[in-house]
């Protein structure tokens, strides 16, 4: 169940991330288009990469500020068995916190995946033997 979350959840986030993608790319090309009959195909491309790149700078001194306002952790339990609860609620946290982050790390676990697929099975195996509880 938490690693079928945790899937949707980055299925989601990756999602997002296109959709974003494509928003940005049909944002430039309708500044394009408005400013090509007025300064021509060099100054057009010209003043929407100074756009863009103004937009960038401003997400980038967002994102600073924000890590340098950091929250406060909770602290850790005592328990002997670490809660697989708090492992998920936690992951969700840093998807939350820090979307590019996590979606870089999930380009990269595919990646992994991708080449190599045994290590997937063997993964995948040992969360679902997590289900399944031994009787007493």
């Amino acid at each position: 169940m938490i690693f079928e979350k945790t899937l949707t959840t980055l299925a989601a986030a990756a999602a997002i991330v296109a959709a974003a993608a494509v928003s940005v790319v049909a944002g430039a090309f309708a500044v394009y288009a408005v400013l090509l009959p007025l300064v021509g195909p060099a100054g057009g491309a010209a003043i929407v990469a100074a756009i863009f790149a103004v937009f960038a700078v401003i997400g980038a001194l967002l994102m600073v500020r924000k890590a340098d306002g950091g929250h406060a952790r909770a602290s850790a339990p005592t328990a002997s068995q670490p809660d697989p609860f708090q492992l998920a609620e936690r992951a969700f946290e840093m998807v939350k916190e820090r979307p590019v982050l996590s979606a870089a790390a999930a380009i990269a676990a595919g990646v992994i995946a991708f080449r190599n697929p045994a290590l997937v099975t063997i993964v995948a195996k040992a969360f679902m033997d997590l289900k399944q509880t031994p009787p007493r």
